[in-house]
């Protein structure tokens, strides 16, 4: 049970796993709508260093099938000195740093002592050209089977990881590797 009063990064992680568990919802068409609003805000906040591109990612991009209410976005950067400044520019939007590792920074947005706001976002720094999240989401949105079979593992993992956010991604990752492989070998430099 978490305090009343406790701060985020006063939170355990399994406290953090109680407080933000993993579940899933319909696809919802608003997800859409809170992507472009967020993407329009860091475009403009971005415009200065030239984001080379803003993408919407993750389950919540992809219609018709069932996804964390989080909506992911993925920004990428070109020159070495602009990464730094998009990430203290990204930080005064109201987001985040949760994590860094080399050329790879993650935010979040939308989560409270309370719980989940509800408007939730993932957002990822890259530079450009990594981006492998792009080819599995346009994979997806190109196959509906595929996108259909992603949809039951996920509802299958649900329940057995709902505290346990790390074993949840872990489990779809080698799903996620497989096709984006194959995409990458069908759309070649598409990005």
């Amino acid at each position: 049970m978490v305090k009343m009063g406790k701060k985020l990064s006063e939170m355990t992680l399994e406290e953090l796993w109680r407080l933000f568990p993993v579940y899933l919802t319909p696809h919802n068409a608003l997800w859409k709508n809170y992507y472009n609003e967020t993407a329009e805000y860091l475009g403009e906040k971005l415009k200065d260093i030239k984001a080379v591109r803003i993408s919407h990612i993750g389950s919540t991009a992809i219609a018709g099938i069932w996804a964390k209410p989080i909506v992911d976005i993925l920004v990428e950067i070109k020159e070495e000195k602009d990464f730094s400044v998009a990430e203290r520019i990204i930080e005064t939007g109201g987001f985040n740093k949760m994590s860094a590792t080399g050329n790879r920074i993650s935010f979040n947005k939308g989560y409270t002592e309370k719980g989940f706001e509800e408007k939730v976002y993932h957002l990822h720094l890259r530079r450009n050209g990594d981006n492998d999240e792009l080819y599995f989401r346009d994979y997806l949105i190109e196959n509906a089977d595929i996108a259909k079979e992603y949809e039951r593992l996920k509802l299958d993992l649900w329940r057995k990881f709902e505290f346990n956010r790390d074993g949840y991604t872990l489990a779809k990752s080698e799903f996620i590797k497989r096709y984006t492989v194959e995409a990458k070998l069908i759309y070649k430099d598409r990005y």
